[in-house]
């Protein structure tokens, strides 16, 4: 339970500050926040106030709404908001479904829903299963509902698995998620030690079962302020959305933390999107660029320090 009184008020990722107030020092509780608390494994009754932007994902979403009553005292407040075309729509239902008696308004496009947790009656453990770290037999990895590709391998992915070539030295794997091409890395016994850096908190503690070799080391962390440096290679699918829009200086950033932790010569194995404006970016920071597949509506780029 938070120590202090300005501690009794949490928040869960970034709701829109035009229209919800989040009091000073409330803790955060988002897994894509480095540095946060773990939701699913605070006390319950924890907290007064909660105050969550909704995740997209309906499964997620539910976990994290059903935690956040979880972690309420009874008779705190739990103020929700989503936009109406990102689960907004299905809110107040799923909130009601839960035990809760809703109320609503409507601003800028989203829905914001407030309820008063109640003393009894909540039913909670269906959701709290639905979103709860499970081992996806297709993968034969353990994952989670929210976390990016959960329960399949994303073709970007895909496509650089079949053309990774055998890597030797110490690199890194960014935006690593499940650990997917990290294990494939590690398959080299050239490869003396693998840093995984990844925003997503679930993710990385589904890696670290994931890659079970003591070579890897694991980050949580973002990308943009990492400071490993003297690389040998660093592989990478980058994300191109944040907070569900389309980012494509993401991605771009990632190209540029990647050239700053590799050593001259270092190289760097990237897969993208056809779409995304990533050579200008590339050539600006590699001496050499080449793209080595482009096929399925994906490339990989080659570029060496």
């Amino acid at each position: 339970m938070p120590s202090d009184t300005s501690a009794r008020c949490a928040v869960y990722g970034a709701p829109p500050s035009d229209l919800l107030d989040v009091p000073e020092g409330a803790v955060q509780l988002s897994p894509l926040r480095p540095g946060s608390a773990a939701l699913e494994r605070l006390a319950d009754a924890a907290f007064e106030e909660l105050v969550v932007a909704a995740p997209h994902g309906s499964i997620e979403r539910r976990y994290v709404l059903a935690h956040a009553l979880r972690i309420l005292v009874p008779g705190g407040t739990l103020t929700v908001a989503a936009a109406k075309d990102k689960g907004g729509q299905r809110l107040r239902g799923e909130l009601e479904e839960m035990g809760c008696e809703v109320s609503e308004r409507f601003k800028a496009r989203q829905r914001i829903c407030t309820v008063t947790r109640p003393t009894e009656g909540l039913q909670l453990d269906e959701a709290i299963q639905a979103g709860a770290p499970v081992s996806v037999p297709d993968l034969g990895l353990l994952s989670q509902p929210g976390v990016f590709s959960w329960n399949r391998i994303d073709p970007g992915s895909a496509l650089l698995l079949r053309h990774l070539p055998p890597l030797s030295g110490c690199g890194a794997d960014l935006g690593a998620g499940l650990g997917v091409l990290s294990r494939a890395v590690l398959q080299s016994a050239k490869v003396e030690a693998l840093t995984l850096v990844e925003l997503d908190r679930r993710a990385v503690e589904a890696a670290q079962v994931n890659v079970a070799d003591p070579r890897a080391q694991f980050l949580w962390g973002d990308v943009r302020e990492t400071r490993l440096a003297d690389l040998d290679f660093v592989v990478t699918n980058p994300p191109f959305h944040s907070e569900g829009i389309e980012d494509r200086g993401l991605g771009q950033a990632f190209i540029v933390a990647a050239s700053r932790m590799l050593r001259r010569s270092g190289t760097l194995l990237l897969v993208a999107n056809r779409h995304m404006p990533y050579e200008d970016v590339l050539r600006a920071h590699f001496r050499n660029v080449e793209t080595r597949i482009e096929e399925a509506g994906y490339k990989i780029f080659e570029a060496r320090k």
